[in-house]
């Protein structure tokens, strides 16, 4: 800012490093920037202009002592005015008689190096006589040198608030600050801007857009302290820190020969404090000559500190905002990829796949490459890899980590139960050159505490594992080794309950002399519960076949184990006893003395003798509580076969009625459960009996057994529209072949 020779240095303590007078308030800084309005005078006599008389104001203006004189034409005293015109407009004034008024108009005061640019209101006014004869001129003026400056640094300033409030890069308003005092400020000066860092105990480069590169980054993280240079004592102390003259100020020891390198001779230091007197950075201005500063100095030092601390504030609290928006959409992400993950990893229940996929998921998400590995029967396979090209693919999927290998990694988290993470190739042979690995992290597949797998990621180039991956990778592992867990268990069960339901059907219809015999069979469900749906076949000691077909009430454990009770109490006791009713009484004595852990569930049953004769097949059958068995008759006619019979496994004396029939060449007898009749369409209505005897009508003249099933289940099958059914279906046809 303008300094008007002459006037004193204020608020500076005398050794000249700290300052001392605080100001009253940011008004004190203001009205330090814009000065006091001083007034000048000077009377001038004749055509010459010569000076009789000035105040002391108007010799501070044009310059100082060696022009405070009178009794000299203003022409000589301050020749630089006749070229600028200004002796011109005194000829005028004195010539006319008529005054003039000039506002804020530029006038360079001093010649060379020592001129300087001030700006004037001023009125040159005719003196006059008691005649009215014009004897001289009176100038009156105020210099508004100062007001003009600090109304455009107000302007600047203006600019710099409103950049921050449209929240501009912490740099461009830090630079443009910078750039507005040293351009405006009418004698050379250097800005400087350093920002503390989070502790506050060091100083980083902020801006400095007029220092050397050199000089900005050897002073780029300094240390806060006391006599670390005028910024560093500045940020320790909270306090302004004056230093006029660098070549002899002991704060500037360790700094001397960079700051002579640099140019600079003088610094004042600023600390840029935030609103709880925490520590910011510090505000600089260097000077190429020793200087003190002056009180509008010290304000313009202390507006500006402010305006960097709002900046560096604003700057902060958007860091900060954008920071927990970004942990908050890393946190969003994570759960939303756990989620995505969970579902894809349940989607099928498949422990194969479910590990195929984990492996997909993690490639390239958590790392370039990845593999897993499971331990079967006391060797460890590798069941999937995942690689951003084929070869790669190949490459990881053809390795596999030796179980009891100590130079392994994955042996060891198998054996450990741990995580293991490393920025290197893992120990142990693989093609790990190859692959351009430079780090991994191994997570164990957990099953109640046992690691029964492993999932590996592998770094390649620049990649590495931080805090985060490593988090989300172990809840990936968490959750896939659940969805592995029980997908095995599912495919144990289906197992499991594949092979007792095996195990409850016939693996294959044998050959019934003069009969034609066909079974269907279709569990509900996707087999994880054993059905109650059974039928059997099977010859007797005098010639003729046993045949049943029944439900059990209920599914799973207990239906497995009636089942089985039908049927092998039916197998042991045919042979011996004369009749069905002797036959399905026993199977009944059965059923009511089984054991509590066995089920009380009751059984339907449809069990009968087949008699191969020449006419065709005599049957004799017993109905207990089962659906009604249909004919298909000679005439193409389905009818029901009313036989009378109640539940079985309910009481021991139970009331059967057997009844006879003849299949003649090409007449069929149908055997069913109630999944077929209770079948529900789109609509929910029920299959019944009536479509069923519609659907044998509807098979082929003449029909084999096999006919008359594929006419029925295609007829159920069209009612459901293909849609699951809720109850297990069996059916038995048995049709006379003449033979």
């Amino acid at each position: 800012m303008t300094r008007v020779p002459g006037q004193q240095s204020s608020g500076v303590v005398p050794s000249g490093r700290e300052g001392g007078r605080a100001p009253d308030g940011p008004e004190d800084d203001v009205r330090a920037l814009f000065g006091q309005s001083t007034a000048v005078f000077a009377s001038l006599a004749g055509p010459a202009h010569m000076v009789e008389a000035a105040n002391s104001a108007f010799y501070a203006a044009i310059g100082g002592p060696e022009r405070t004189r009178t009794g000299v034409p203003l022409g000589r005293l301050m020749p630089e005015l006749a070229d600028q015109g200004f002796v011109a407009l005194l000829d005028r004034v004195y010539r006319t008689g008529r005054a003039h008024t000039g506002r804020d108009v530029r006038v360079m005061l001093g010649e060379g190096a020592g001129a300087r640019e001030a700006y004037f209101d001023f009125t040159y006014e005719p003196r006059l006589d008691t005649g009215g004869n014009v004897t001289g001129v009176r100038v009156v003026g105020v210099e508004t040198t100062q007001v003009r400056q600090a109304q455009r640094l107000t302007a600047e300033h203006r600019a710099l608030l409103e950049q921050i409030a449209r929240q501009a890069p912490l740099t461009d308003v830090l630079d443009g600050m910078a750039r507005v005092i040293e351009e405006l400020s009418p004698d050379e000066v250097l800005v400087s801007v350093l920002l503390a860092d989070a502790d506050g105990r060091h100083l980083c480069h902020g801006a400095a857009p007029s220092l050397p590169d050199f000089y900005n980054e050897a002073i780029d993280g300094i240390a806060t302290g006391e006599g670390v240079g005028s910024c560093g004592t500045a940020a320790h102390r909270r306090r302004s820190v004056i230093v006029s003259d660098i070549a002899t100020d002991p704060f500037w020891d360790d700094f001397r020969d960079l700051a002579g390198r640099a140019g600079v001779a003088a610094c004042w230091s600023t600390p840029i404090l935030a609103r709880d007197g925490s520590l910011l950075g510090t505000f600089a201005m260097y000077h190429r000559v020793p200087r003190a500063p002056q009180e509008v100095d010290l304000a313009l030092a202390r507006v500006f500190a402010d305006t960097a601390a709002l900046a560096v504030e604003r700057h902060r609290e958007e860091q900060a905002r954008q920071a927990a928006e970004a942990r908050e959409k890393a946190a969003r992400d994570d759960l939303a990829f756990l989620l995505r993950a969970s579902t894809a990893l349940g989607s099928d229940l498949d422990a194969a796949q479910t590990l195929q996929r984990l492996a997909a998921l993690c490639s390239p998400t958590l790392a370039p490459l990845c593999a897993v590995d499971v331990v079967e029967g006391g060797r460890v396979r590798r069941v999937a890899a995942s690689a951003p090209t084929g070869r790669q693919r190949e490459l990881l999927a053809s390795h596999s980590p030796v179980y009891d290998a100590s130079d392994d990694a994955a042996a060891r988290v198998l054996a450990s139960g741990l995580s293991e993470v490393a920025r290197r190739t893992p120990t142990g042979p693989g093609p790990w050159h190859d692959l351009g690995v430079t780090g991994y992290l191994c997570l164990p597949l957990m099953d109640r505490g046992t690691a029964f797998g492993t999932l590996t990621l592998l770094s390649t180039d620049e990649h590495a594992f931080d805090g985060h991956t490593v988090a989300l990778a172990e809840e990936l592992a968490r959750r896939a080794a659940s969805a592995a867990r029980n997908a095995r268990q599912y495919t144990h069960r289906v197992t499991l309950a594949r092979d007792l339901q095996a195990g409850l059907l016939m693996p294959e219809l044998p050959d019934v002399p003069g009969a034609d015999v066909a079974t269907y069979y279709h569990p509900a469900g996707e087999g994880l519960d054993i059905g109650g749906d059974f039928y059997d076949i099977f010859p007797l000691p005098d010639g003729r076949w046993a045949f049943m077909l029944g439900d059990v009430c209920g599914r799973g454990a207990n239906a497995a184990t009636t089942t089985a009770l039908v049927r092998h109490t039916a197998r042991a006791v045919a042979p011996l006893l004369p009749d069905p009713e002797a036959v399905v009484q026993a199977v009944n004595r059965a059923l009511c003395n089984r054991p509590d852990s066995h089920g009380s569930g009751f059984v339907t049953l449809v069990y009968g003798h087949l008699t191969h004769t020449p006419d065709g097949l005599d049957v004799e059958l017993i109905r207990a509580g089962h659906t009604l068995p249909l004919v298909l008759d000679a005439g193409h006619r389905a009818r029901p076969v009313e036989a009378v019979g109640a539940l079985l496994g309910i009481t021991s004396d139970t009331p059967l009625r057997p009844h006879r029939l003849r299949l003649r060449p090409y007449e069929s007898l149908l055997l069913y459960t109630d999944g077929i009749t209770e079948a529900r369409g789109g609509d929910g209505d029920q299959f019944g009996e009536e479509r069923l005897a519609d659907a044998l009508t509807g098979a082929p003249r003449r029909p084999g057994a096999h006919d008359v099933i594929d006419a029925l289940t295609r007829a159920v099958r069209t009612f459901t529209g293909g849609h699951d059914i809720d109850d297990d279906q069996a059916v038995l046809v048995l049709t006379a072949t003449g033979r």
